[in-house]
């Protein structure tokens, strides 16, 4: 984003920070409001949907795109740098290197110690120490100038860096993993419902801050690096090339070992979450079971490079995370409108009825009779935020909806004590 953003930066993190950081905190928020899981959380639309959008959300961080990239990040970072010219483009050495993490991966699953968490408390430090050398270092000594803006960001570099945000998902992740931050505050001794969603508020805002401060700085280097190197198929050949130039082999190798240990940590987490909730969801299967099948998906996928999963995840964020933005506004607003299902459900069909297109545009499906039209009649859709006209539309129509059946069985509930009072 960085290195396509170019002099066009500052506007296009701002955007970036409201999706890749501002969603994932109100997610953590609107969790901790409600004391409850992401299934439950959706579940005020319909419970059907709650397990609908849960299983969503799990595979989504899971096999399909978040584990599996992990891996991708893994072996970018952490092997490709150091192999010989002639192993660089084999696919070979990528399938050996992800069996190798995920046997790993699978075996620390089903044999937790407290080992993870530790590498984890020790990892997070120097990550962070890391890449404020990287940025400081970068100042000191700068690769290059930013260049002009290009492609998307060079007309609408805000809405550009929205959409890039997806990209993190952090947001689902967050909706997925927000009641482990309530059960952590509640393991804490705090029990009261305000007191748990006030740290929680805290927390987040900490996090939101930290994480901001690590996309700056990260888009930053690549600003300043188009000069140097070109424009990189993807983030984390650019980085290693930013740090190769920086700080040498030496510099290389460091990064190298944090980031993959980062990574396997990471990966990790995302396999036990995903088979702790599927067992649970799925009572036939046993964790061990989801597990494995949890890696051995993630290994496929894994499998057909980072590049790759990178533009086959965009068509499916396109659809989901304009669902997920929706939910967490309507969750954080319940109250205003009584928490009616019939809101929730009108304000999601608008959202899905354009995101849907949106998606499908971006994979490359013939639709673009509908897009057209959509695009000249309605507002914000050349944007890319199109949906959220009919999320707003939506709403009213099933606040409406609701009331009008609210009012009917009302009528009904006194006509019945009416006519038990006649007789």
């Amino acid at each position: 984003m960085g290195q396509q953003a170019g002099d066009s930066f500052a506007v296009a993190i701002l955007g970036f920070i409201v999706t890749g950081v501002g969603l994932p905190l109100l997610a953590v928020i609107a969790i901790a409001m409600t004391g409850r899981d992401v299934q439950h959380l959706a579940g005020r639309v319909h419970p059907k949907f709650g397990i609908l959008f849960a299983i969503i959300a799990y595979l989504s961080i899971g096999p399909f795109m978040g584990i599996p990239r992990v891996a991708n990040v893994s072996f970018e970072m952490g092997m490709r740098p150091f192999l010989p010219e002639p192993l660089q483009p084999n696919g070979w050495v990528l399938l050996a290197y992800t069996l190798a993490f995920f046997v790993l991966v699978y075996w620390l699953c089903l044999n937790p110690s407290k080992l993870v968490a530790r590498i984890g408390k020790i990892l997070t430090p120097l990550l962070l120490l890391s890449i404020a050398a990287l940025f400081i270092s970068a100042m000191m000594s700068p690769l290059g100038e930013a260049q002009p803006a290009v492609q998307e960001y060079a007309t609408s570099p805000g809405v550009k860096g929205f959409m890039e945000g997806y990209l993190t998902l952090d947001a689902i992740a967050a909706l997925a993993f927000g009641i482990i931050v309530v059960n952590a505050i509640r393991d804490q001794g705090v029990q009261d419902k305000r007191a748990i969603t006030k740290s929680a508020v805290q927390a987040a805002v900490i996090a939101g801050v930290g994480l901001s401060l690590v996309y700056a700085a990260l888009g930053w280097l690549g600003v300043t690096s188009v000069t140097e190197f070109g424009y990189a198929k993807n983030g984390g050949q650019l980085l290693t090339q930013i740090v190769q130039k920086l700080f040498g082999q030496s510099g290389l190798l460091l990064l190298a070992v944090i980031v993959t240990l980062a990574c396997l940590t990471t990966c990790i987490g995302l396999v036990s979450a995903c088979s702790q909730y599927f067992s649970t969801l799925f009572r036939r299967l046993s964790y061990n079971q989801v597990a494995f099948l949890t890696c051995v998906a993630g290994l496929l996928v894994a499998n057909l490079g980072l590049n790759t999963i990178l533009s086959v995840s965009v068509p499916v964020l396109l659809v989901i995370y304009p669902v997920a933005i929706v939910l967490l506004l309507m969750s954080l607003g319940h109250r205003l409108f009584g928490g009616r299902p019939s809101v929730y459900g009108g304000a999601l069909i608008g959202t899905v009825l354009i995101s849907l297109f949106d998606g499908l545009k971006e994979a490359k499906v013939p639709v673009e009779q509908v897009t057209e039209w959509l695009k000249h009649h309605l507002p914000l859709y050349e944007q890319g935020i199109g949906w959220v006209i009919p999320a707003i539309a939506g709403g009213i129509i099933g606040w409406l909806i609701g009331w009008v059946i609210g009012a009917i069985r009302n009528r009904g509930r006194a006509g019945s004590q009416a006519s038990q009072y006649k007789d």
